[in-house]
């Protein structure tokens, strides 16, 4: 009889990982709508998928803001856990909003499984992706950063302990113990960092005196794609959310004019703020760049917010006033999608020249329709790199002739 494992299969090794099955949490807050909030859990699905679990259902709660103890309402609570009690494969549930570590421990202590919230599951995609000593060490201090405030609600034993005179026991010396550590660490991750960012710092230096064309755009758009086909290198591309937490620096050549071209970690909503932070260093690929490529999924109904998060996030990083170029990628998959599939030629064109127009008085960038997968547009898009390229060329060596301008 076959069974479970795959031990000593042939051309398999270790052991068969089974997925884990979870349902998905949302709140609707007063200033939202419930189609939104789905829109939400549709990215949430997708980042559960990306960890390796599957959502089987969702539960979406209406309350003006959440409840200091649970989060969600003590009714909706009770729903969950008769579902839970009718589906025992179920072992973990999924919050669309981070929790404290009060609501987290109540929320296990009820309904009996794991309890993971959006940030937990961004830092535990960051970790089973880095693969460079700096990401393994930004995901880290991430986690440390995350876990400080959460220390005494996760501490379940002090709950006998009501604090105040006479209550300081061994218990809080004990937590005091591991925020002391827990801080300890977090120092020792910054000063790993500083050390890394200098290394880096040498390492643009010694690239010398080239423009600097960066990709940016939302997680998930096709960035890395785009990367292989433009610098013709092998970049780690998935259909998954952060397939590339590693920035990718590649020497490329259009028609005599040298370029970097670099490729980052892709942004997405409700990034956690303490992720931001520790993976700023990454980012300053970005922050020191010339040009960058605003890559959207055109096909994507949201793609107009996803424009606004990763521009607020360059906003942050104070790189939103650099030349840009918004490509819009999956054209192809954009016209099927929405098209009528008895329009001709000529309608399309009206239709996207309309687009275009639009996204470009919008968001104040010039752009570019392509698919990265068909490699339609990719030669008109090499063309305007071209032209970027060289007009920062000519600002940064207006006295000097080079060949390229």
């Amino acid at each position: 009889m076959k069974n479970g494992w795959t031990v000593g299969e042939t051309g398999k090794k270790g052991l068969k990982i089974l997925q884990e099955k979870a349902v998905l949490v949302g709140l609707v807050y007063k200033d939202q709508t419930e189609a939104q909030v789905n829109e939400y859990l549709d990215e949430l699905e997708f980042l559960a998928l990306t960890a390796g679990a599957q959502s089987i259902k969702r539960f979406i709660q209406k309350l003006p803001h959440p409840d200091t103890r649970t989060f969600i309402g003590k009714g909706k609570m009770e729903e969950i856990g008769k579902y839970l009690d009718k589906h025992e494969d179920i072992n973990m549930v999924i919050f669309d909003d981070d929790l404290s570590g009060k609501q987290t421990n109540n929320l296990e202590e009820f309904l009996k499984v794991k309890i993971i919230d959006r940030s937990s599951l961004i830092l535990d995609i960051f970790a089973s992706r880095a693969q460079t000593a700096q990401a393994k060490t930004q995901v880290e201090l991430a986690q440390m950063q995350y876990l400080l405030p959460r220390l005494r609600g996760l501490w379940t034993h002090l709950e006998r302990q009501r604090g105040g005179i006479g209550m300081r026991g061994p218990g809080e010396k004990e937590i005091e113990t591991d925020r002391r550590i827990v801080r300890d660490k977090i120092s020792l991750l910054k000063e790993k960092l500083q050390k890394i960012d200098q290394q880096n710092i040498t390492q643009r230096k010694n690239r010398g005196e080239l423009i600097r064309v960066s990709l940016v755009g939302y997680t998930n758009v096709g960035k890395s794609t785009l990367m292989n086909m433009l610098s013709k290198s092998e970049v780690f591309a998935e259909d998954k959310l952060f397939a590339t937490l590693d920035t990718t620096v590649r020497k490329v050549v259009f028609e005599g004019v040298p370029f970097l071209l670099s490729d980052t970690v892709g942004f997405i909503r409700k990034l956690p703020h303490h992720l931001i932070e520790s993976f700023k260093s990454t980012l300053d690929e970005v922050r020191e760049s010339d040009i960058l490529l605003h890559v959207v999924d055109i096909a994507h109904p949201q793609h107009e917010e996803h424009i606004r998060t990763v521009n607020n996030t360059l906003e942050e990083l104070k790189a939103l006033d650099k030349p840009t170029l918004l490509v819009f990628n999956k054209i192809d998959l954009y016209r099927k999608k929405y098209y009528d599939p008895f329009i001709d030629e000529e309608a399309k064109e009206e239709i996207e020249e309309g687009l275009r127009g639009s996204l470009k008085h919008l968001f104040g960038y010039d752009n570019i329709f392509i698919s990265a997968l068909s490699k339609e547009n990719i030669e008109v898009l090499r063309e305007k790199i071209i032209t970027l390229v060289k007009e920062q060329y000519k600002i940064r060596y207006p006295y000097q002739v080079k060949q390229w301008t």
